[in-house]
């Protein structure tokens, strides 16, 4: 898969080795019973949700699911899942943080009150400078738990915080929006392919 991503998108074999050991944390995350946290603003928060879409249920694969204590007529309508939460489509604790405390540690609040041992988290910035993102990579990263950044060419501080860093080759934020679709297209399908092909 990864020959074809870069068939299709020449310019992301600059972020080759980065697009890698995402998909290696986030296998090693899933294979230690971790979830995934994500966050970003405007778009970015668009693509969190997306991404959470491609991993609770089935993406390029069907993920049938055989656990025996579901009653079957049930099961038969479930797919194997790998836990995905979008810390931006929290709209009632959002708007009531921002309001009552601090609007730039909104996503640093759902990270602490969410994060466990093995969990990942993701952080979806263009500039890479997004307080609320990088200050929610800057708590994860002091807990322990693995951070990725989606940002664009500049990096940012969010490219700072984080373990790994996929800085795709553009400065416009269109552009860098385009670039991390397929990126997380493909996280997500080698991520699925690792669990229930």
């Amino acid at each position: 898969m990864l020959t074809e991503l870069l068939e299709r998108y020449p310019k992301l074999l600059s972020c080759k080795d980065d697009i890698l050991r995402a998909r290696e944390t986030l296998i090693h995350c899933y294979k230690k019973k971790g979830k995934l946290l994500l966050c970003g603003n405007g778009g970015s928060a668009s693509d969190c949700d997306h991404i959470v879409g491609e991993l609770m249920k089935g993406f390029l694969l069907k993920r049938k699911v055989d656990d025996k204590k579901i009653p079957e007529n049930i099961r038969e309508h479930l797919q194997g899942s790998l836990p995905a939460i979008s810390l931006s489509a929290h709209t009632a604790f959002m708007s009531a943080f921002i309001n009552d405390v601090e609007p730039s540690m909104v996503y640093a609040q759902m990270l602490y009150g969410y994060a466990q041992p093995n969990d990942v988290f993701i952080g979806l910035s263009t500039s890479g400078n997004s307080a609320n993102v990088v200050n929610a990579a800057t708590v994860a990263k002091a807990i322990g738990i693995g951070t990725i950044a989606l940002t664009g060419k500049n990096g940012g501080a969010l490219s700072e915080t984080c373990d790994v860093a996929v800085r795709v080759p553009e400065t416009e934020t269109y552009k860098i929006q385009e670039l991390h679709l397929p990126v997380y297209h493909y996280l997500c399908a080698e991520v699925e392919k690792h669990f229930f092909e």
